[in-house]
């Protein structure tokens, strides 16, 4: 089977001499649609449900096979007459009517095809449709001259459809076609997306054919894993999963080599070029409601790749990247009145330091006073009451002023607007605290509108500024918000410039820190932006269409299913490429934050299941749950998409009953201990030893021939009850010893005798923990239960001391 890819279609005539007609498939060929399916568009007809249309469908083709009993093949009419039994004719013919418009508003022609098209018609070949399809002849072209114009339809010749003829490619339609053109098999090429019906069928009929491959296999799975995630975060209001940059992806990923450049163009790129129009429409409304002019100020760092994109969609606008961390955006507001309070309440805890008061502009010799004061009083509180009174609170209030006057030289520098302009602040979000922080130190200076426009806005307060986001609460629930910010860091390293973030301004220039990200992960950031950038600026020339896409049903749900699809489920190579990514936490300090650990999730799920993630400070959870089963990462979006109060019993529907035999010296007693299951197969036994009191023999020999021990270590009850991320720090590796349990692999045991048993002393007592009551967690995996009936032997494994370590 010959095969041709999409980027290739222009060029599908060179090589093949003696051609008198070029036959091409209609639809996902010639015609393609917004949506991921042909059904998925049955979700916006009026009046009847997606599953009524595809039921009727069904039904139709069930009774023509019944009469026929030669092919299936129907007409939309005969489809709508077993939806409408008892409706009439011009009932059913309105139904008809409308569903080939809504396909016309949602379909577009191929821009490949079409020049492939212009390129037959210019060598002098004719020019022929070949379609399976429910809809007749003169449909068929009407739909064809609404989505792609009368420039594309004209190039046509002649339109056959197998509803017509009652008769599929894949089985006699093709004699159909040689008989009403008396062409010559071997003189006709046929090109079509079907590997049976258009590649295989047509060259057993003599026709020269080729396949069209439309997706790499990754693009494939991608777009289903997209519109998977887009069914669970979208609103209940939506009525389709549309996903338009499919012909974009399928046009330019097959020739990009590099995975860095490939995941930019067709992951990111359906994500931020439609963030771009999103600004651009967002700019124009402002300025028809306000006029003046709207300045572009895209906020650096991670605006870097949003102004890139824009740029690129929009060339002939002008934009300004204007860098203002949150570091700078909060040291402007000091100078107003209660602002540096504010930051006090929100911000001090038990860990503030030097970081902090850095924050409030106090250098590096007071802060150390400060801090080795307040150690010797009530720590926080102490430090608080100290910088919030006299003379502290005034000499950061005028450190605060002369900010904001640095700040306001570098925006005049910049961009110098002109009173009743608007100052449009964008970046990817998520409070808009940057805006929160100067809106008024600029509206004040220049007598400007300040608004804010984000590719994400879930406020964590409601500021009463002007800011929305083209994801935001009045598009999607909170719960869609809170899933997507969990793990927004990752789509902020993309986007970020390589630099350091601005700490200061000077003379009208920012001031920046040193860059804190490796030069490894610097260069592959780059090589997905460059990808990204490629994507806006192809995107529309993959199409032809007469139907301007309606953003908000079209690209920006698809935008939202990509980020979501890429936050979420990540592919192995998109994990691969973000495994050694860390997120600068960009407060002014070197803090970086790693963003996800496979090892951890793998130890993790082992010992406490999904609940190992509480508290955990890694920002890209979703990646290190990859390779450990799709329900497991499907558990996860779900949690986090709805806020599920699920507890730690709630997954422990089944468990293990583990004889024990507890020692203390001077009594012992046999008790049992039910083992909760965590994950692949994986329990946990929790034994309580009181204040390091009890040896335990756990008779693991009693159930097993053989069992997995991945890890024995001893810990605080209340940590153990916790099980959050940082309970691991608070753990006491156990020392076993085995009497019966003979290790034969790392970590796998086989139970020689029925009462084979590991023994686990206590812990060795520290200072303080005389009273501290402990538990002594064992994870282990069963694989093979010991047979009830077999017999006993006297074999005995020797002790090995630190078998499970």
């Amino acid at each position: 089977m010959q095969t041709i890819l999409p980027h290739q279609l222009p060029h599908a005539l060179d090589g093949h001499r003696g051609l008198s007609m070029l036959s091409l498939d209609c639809f996902d060929t010639l015609l393609w649609r917004d949506t991921h399916r042909p059904a998925d568009i049955f979700a916006l007809l009026d009046g009847v449900s997606s599953d009524q249309r595809i039921r009727a469908e069904a039904a139709a083709r069930k009774a023509r096979l019944l009469e026929q009993r030669r092919s299936g093949e129907v007409t939309l009419r005969e489809i709508y007459a077993a939806l409408l039994p008892d409706a009439d004719a011009a009932t059913r013919e309105r139904y008809v009517n409308h569903e080939i418009l809504v396909e016309a508003q949602h379909c577009y022609a191929f821009a490949p095809t079409v020049a492939l098209m212009r390129e037959a018609k210019r060598r002098g070949l004719k020019v022929m449709i070949v379609s399976d399809t429910y809809l007749e002849r003169d449909q068929l072209e009407t739909l064809i001259r609404a989505a792609a114009g009368d420039d594309v339809a004209d190039l046509i010749d002649r339109i056959v459809c197998s509803c017509e003829h009652r008769s599929a490619k894949a089985e006699a339609l093709f004699d159909t076609v040689l008989r009403q053109t008396a062409v010559r098999a071997d003189r006709i090429l046929h090109i079509g997306d079907n590997p049976v019906a258009d590649a295989v069928s047509a060259a057993r009929h003599g026709l020269r054919a080729l396949h069209l491959v439309q997706f790499t296999e990754t693009a494939v799975q991608r777009h289903r894993l997209e519109r998977s995630v887009a069914t669970l975060v979208a609103g209940p209001d939506t009525d389709a999963i549309f996903q338009p940059h499919r012909a974009a992806v399928a046009l330019g990923e097959p020739a990009i080599e590099d995975p860095a450049a490939a995941l930019g163009f067709a992951t990111l790129g359906p994500i931020m070029t439609p963030f771009a129009h999103w600004i651009a429409t967002e700019a124009d409304a402002n300025q028809a409601e306000r006029g003046g002019t709207t300045h572009l100020l895209f906020l650096m760092r991670d605006g870097f790749l949003p102004r890139l994109v824009f740029d690129a969609a929009f060339p002939d606008r002008t934009t300004h990247a204007v860098e203002i961390s949150r570091f700078t955006a909060i040291a402007a507001g000091l100078g107003r009145e209660g602002a540096a309070r504010r930051f006090v309440v929100d911000e001090i805890g038990d860990g503030s330091g030097k970081d902090f008061l850095r924050q409030l502009l106090i250098d590096a010799d007071e802060a150390d006073a400060l801090v080795a004061d307040a150690a010797t009083k009530n720590g926080a509180y102490s430090l608080a009451e100290t910088i919030g009174a006299a003379p502290w609170a005034e000499r950061i209030a005028q450190r605060g002023r002369a900010f904001a006057d640095r700040l306001i030289a570098y925006i005049r520098a910049l961009v110098d607007p002109a009173p009743g302009d608007t100052l449009m602040l964008v970046d990817l979000g998520y409070n808009g605290s940057v805006q929160n922080n100067i809106e008024a130190v600029l509206s004040d200076a220049f007598g400007i509108h300040v608004a804010g426009r984000y590719l994400l806005l879930a406020e964590t307060l409601p500021s009463g500024l002007d800011k929305c986001g083209m994801i935001d609460a009045t598009t999607y629930d909170q719960g869609v918000l809170d899933a997507l910010i969990g793990s927004i860091a990752v789509v902020e390293q993309l986007c970020t410039a390589s630099q350091g973030s601005v700490i200061d301004y000077a003379d009208g220039v920012a001031v920046r820190g040193t860059p804190g990200i490796k030069g490894q992960q610097s260069e592959a950031r780059e090589r997905v932006q460059a990808g990204c950038v490629v994507f806006a600026q192809a995107e529309r020339s993959a199409t032809i269409r007469r139907h301007d896409r309606d953003a908000a049903t079209t690209t920006q749900p698809a935008a939202v299913a990509a980020l979501a699809r890429l936050l979420f489920l990540p592919l192995p190579h998109e994990i691969a490429l973000f495994a050694r990514f860390e997120h600068d936490a960009n407060l002014g300090t070197d803090h970086m934050i790693t963003l996800f650990d496979p090892a951890t999730a793998s130890r993790g799920l082992r010992e406490r299941g999904l609940f190992y993630l509480k508290n955990s400070d890694r920002m890209y959870l979703p990646a290190e749950l990859r390779g450990q089963g799709l329900p497991t990462s499907l558990a996860y979006l779900a949690q986090r998409r709805f806020g599920l109060d699920l507890r730690y019993a709630d997954f422990c529907d089944s468990g293990i009953d583990i004889p024990v035999l507890m020692v203390d010296g001077q009594d012992a007693f046999a008790d049992s201990v039910r083992a909760t299951p965590t994950h692949d197969g994986y329990h946990v036994a929790a034994i309580p030893v009181g204040a390091c009191r009890y040896t335990v023999g756990v008779q693991f020999g009693r159930e097993h021939e053989w069992l997995q021990i991945e890890s024995a270590h001893f810990l605080p009850v209340e940590a153990f009850l916790v099980g959050d991320a940082r309970a691991s720090a608070r753990a006491i590796p156990a020392m076993p010893s085995c009497e019966g349990l003979e290790q034969v692999a790392p970590h796998l045991f086989q139970c020689t005798d029925p009462d084979a048993f590991l023994m686990v002393p206590p812990p060795p007592p520290t200072p303080g923990s005389e009273t501290v009551p402990m538990m002594l967690a064992i994870v282990f995996r069963p694989i093979v239960p010991r047979d009830p009936v077999a017999p006993r032997t006297d074999q005995h494994a020797p002790v090995l001391a630190g078998a499970v370590a």
